[in-house]
Parts: structure tokens; sequence; C-alpha cells
């Protein structure tokens, strides 16, 4: 029996990629500034998957996702998905920061600086 791949599933590359190729207007801000280790020589992956699930953002030295949450996560079943993904990715010893986009429209600095203590590097 093989043994159950949790990073970059293979079976969901292609809804990754997509997820890569259209992202949203806020992910594709807050990646111009994470990218390529613009936040203090970081390195971060978009659109990962861990488990069956695939997070916005990922550290992986850091063990942190970052989630930016738009209208699809304020519904009953958002809410349930989001608890599920979010127990079974903490479970592997993964940190979760969320944030709505408004929050990172309105003030980009502030997730920055969230971002950034949960790195420890402030």
């Amino acid at each position: 029996m093989e043994k159950e791949r949790i990073y970059n599933n293979k079976s969901i590359k292609c809804l990754r990629k997509e997820l890569r190729n259209n992202p949203t207007p806020t992910e594709s801000a807050l990646w111009e500034l994470l990218r390529a280790g613009r936040l203090d020589g970081t390195k971060w992956r978009r659109q990962y998957s861990i488990g069956k699930y695939i997070v916005d953002f990922y550290c992986p030295k850091a063990r942190l996702c970052v989630e930016l949450d738009g209208d699809a996560h304020y519904s009953m079943q958002g809410d349930l998905y989001d608890l599920n993904r979010d127990e079974y990715i903490n479970s592997l010893g993964i940190s979760i920061l969320r944030f709505e986009n408004r929050e990172f429209w309105e003030a980009p600095e502030r997730v920055l600086l969230a971002i950034k203590q949960a790195l420890g590097i402030v």
C-alpha cells in the first residue's frame, strides 16, 4: 500500500495550477509582498496543498499558512469547511493566520506585521 502524500498531492495538481493562474486581486497583492524573499528573506509557496486542502500561502521553514478569506468563507458551509481544514492542518503542527480581504486592503502593513510576528522576525 502506498503511503499518503501529504504535501502537494498530485491528484489536485490541476486545481492548484488553476488557482495560481487565476488569483483573486487580494492574493495577487499579498503575493507581490511575499514572493522572492521580499518579506525578510522568507520563502513562500502559493496555492500549496496540505492533505486534501489547498492553502493560499505557505512558509515551509516556519510551518505557517496565511489565508485570505473572501465571501465564500462567510457561510455556514464555509465555516464548517474552514474548521475541519484548520483542525487537520493544525494537527500536522502547522499554524494558520487568517485575514479577511477587507483587512488586507484597509491596512496591508498591519497584515505584514502580523505575519512577521508569527514568523518571529519582529
